[in-house]
């Protein structure tokens, strides 16, 4: 059977490659993502003290290690039975805000954004960061590399270093925040909620005023209607540090909105011999395959899943911008992947004004920002909303806090069905017989992952796997003298 590759697949987190089949007409059979590599968290977690997960379980990424480290450091609290004060939330979802503008910032303008901004069909040497900043200027350009640098510099203002923070403690949190930081970060807040709205107004003037990329959007080989996943506040609207887990049909109707510690109640995860990635789906309704609808199981937690499965925003401004993406699009919910992008930016300008909110908050720099635990540890989970979707952490130890058990969903896990299905969708939209194989058709193949922002290092923890190998033997020329594969 024909096959095209595209190895390696480009601007994510992490390794992989497409393999995409032909039938005997020409027409692509199916397609498959194959991710070639193993982390192994969840196994080599068991047998450590307790108290070192949060900041073990952030080297799984250097991306998002905030998002890690929160959540272990919310399973740290479920697992010693112990509430943090309300200075030690705040603070904690501050510096989550801060960490989710950053994180935002850096996939819409280097991982995703390109293909919108310079153009899907534009040269592979063009379709990067600097071909954004060659179209839209080095003042934006030094704009977008300010806002980072403004995050990673309070990220370890707050949580005593810029990747890896080593600052979360069951209880709370090891400092607090004096005036005059809380001072700068109220400022850089101001900047960071500005930069959002130049960020949506980049938005609408090279990708909604484009009558070919709107179209692209709204096209239906870029399509899924599958249930989605959120978390959400008492009045469900958005909320990234701590709520309920909302889950809502592919009509929009409620599925279920549960406690985090009861996922596995409503949450179960299949695997595949040819992958490292597990296939987490909803267990009232079961697993039927890499199939959408309202009898599969299978959901998305993306931006625009959080987006879906809200009643609105918490803050005004992107309480606006989520009606207007709304009212453009149709109304809710919105199935098609590539607005994604959309409402990941409607986050940006959520995350910089609860910043802002966070830091000018009486409490934020009281001295009362933890309580030491007292009792015996035993099981816990904490749950966030991760960039790329519902992050859940969940460890059990034994009566010395020694971990017996470990269990990640992470936000990529958690979107790998629908990954997969979204690349074979737009495989068999995109490539037909005689139409010519181009490298800017791959690319739009490609699109239909990187609007999830996935993150592979973070979600390859099934073990054992069998792992799909190709091994190619050459000779001194270059020539290949033998093939050998496992799992293809």
């Amino acid at each position: 059977m024909p096959r095209i590759s595209i190895d390696p697949i480009t601007r994510l987190e992490g390794h992989g490659k497409i393999d995409i089949f032909l039938d005997d007409n020409g027409d692509v059979k199916n397609a498959y993502l194959q991710i070639p590599e193993l982390r192994g968290f969840e196994r080599f977690c068991v047998g450590r003290p307790v108290e070192d997960l949060p900041n073990l379980t952030s080297r799984i990424c250097g991306v998002c290690p905030e998002a890690h480290h929160m959540a272990g450091t919310k399973a740290l609290d479920a697992v010693f039975h112990v509430d943090p004060p309300p200075t030690a939330k705040k603070l904690r979802e501050l510096f989550y805000s801060i960490f989710f503008a950053t994180d935002h910032t850096t996939h819409f303008y280097a991982l995703g954004g390109p293909d919108f901004v310079v153009g899907p069909d534009a040269p592979p040497a063009e379709r990067n960061i600097l071909g954004v900043v060659k179209k839209v200027g080095l003042e934006v350009g030094g704009k977008v590399i300010n806002m980072r640098k403004t995050g990673h510099d309070l990220i370890q203002m707050m949580g005593g270093r810029r990747v890896h923070p080593n600052w979360g403690v069951p209880g709370g949190v090891s400092k607090g925040i004096t005036e005059e930081q809380r001072k700068i970060i109220e400022e850089k807040g101001r900047e960071a909620i500005e930069f959002a709205k130049f960020s949506l107004k980049v938005f609408d003037d090279l990708v909604l005023a484009n009558t070919d990329y709107v179209n692209l959007i709204k096209s239906d080989m870029y399509a899924h209607k599958t249930y989605n996943m959120g978390m959400v506040d008492a009045q469900n609207r958005v909320n990234f540090y701590d709520g309920m887990v909302r889950v809502t049909s592919p009509s929009g109707k409620e599925h279920a909105k549960y406690s985090p510690d009861q996922y596995r109640d409503y949450v179960a995860e299949h695997v595949e011999p040819w992958s490292y990635l597990k296939f987490p789906y909803l267990k009232k309704v079961g697993w039927k395959g890499f199939v959408d609808g309202e009898d599969s199981g299978v959901y998305k937690a993306t931006p625009l899943s959080r987006c879906n499965v809200a009643d609105g925003m918490a803050t005004p401004l992107a309480q606006k911008e989520w009606e207007r993406m709304y009212s453009t699009l149709g109304g809710r919910p919105v199935h098609h992947t590539l607005a994604t992008h959309w409402a990941r930016l409607i986050e940006l300008l959520y995350a910089t004004e609860r910043w802002v909110e966070l830091a000018t908050d009486p409490q934020i720099t009281s001295k009362e920002y933890r309580v030491l635990p007292t009792a015996t540890p035993t099981e816990g989970v904490g749950c966030v909303e991760a960039p790329r979707g519902t992050l859940t952490h969940h460890y059990v130890t034994d009566e010395r806090g020694i971990v017996t058990r470990c269990n990640l969903i992470v936000g990529t896990t958690n979107n790998n069905a629908p990954i997969n299905m979204s690349i074979a969708k737009a495989a068999k939209g995109l490539i037909k017989k005689g139409v010519a194989l181009k490298e800017a058709l791959l690319n739009k193949v490609e699109m239909a992952f990187r609007a999830y922002d996935p993150c592979f290092g973070c979600a390859t923890h099934f073990l054992p796997g069998q792992m799909p190998l190709e091994v190619r033997l050459r000779d001194e020329r270059g020539e290949i003298l033998e093939r050998l594969t496992q799992n293809l």
